[in-house]
């Protein structure tokens, strides 16, 4: 591997990581926030929302850690 193609693949990891952060510093507020949802107005549909994202999270976590479906 050529050090520029090196250096092209650090800046894009730089930047694809600076983007996870983002989204991860999104969704932490949003849920400090209780995913703007009232306590008191809480119902099945925003549990059925939550459980949707805890799929997705669940998946990403799973590959990152190379747990649950991708365990090796």
């Amino acid at each position: 591997m050529t050090t520029k193609t090196a250096r092209t693949a650090v800046d894009a990891f730089i930047a694809k990581k600076a983007e996870i952060d983002d989204m991860l510093a999104r969704l932490a507020a949003l849920s400090e926030d209780h995913f703007d949802v009232n306590p008191d107005d809480v119902h099945w549909g925003h549990v059925g929302d939550l459980a949707e994202y805890a799929v997705m999270l669940k998946r990403i976590t799973d590959i990152a850690f190379n747990e649950g479906e991708c365990a090796g």
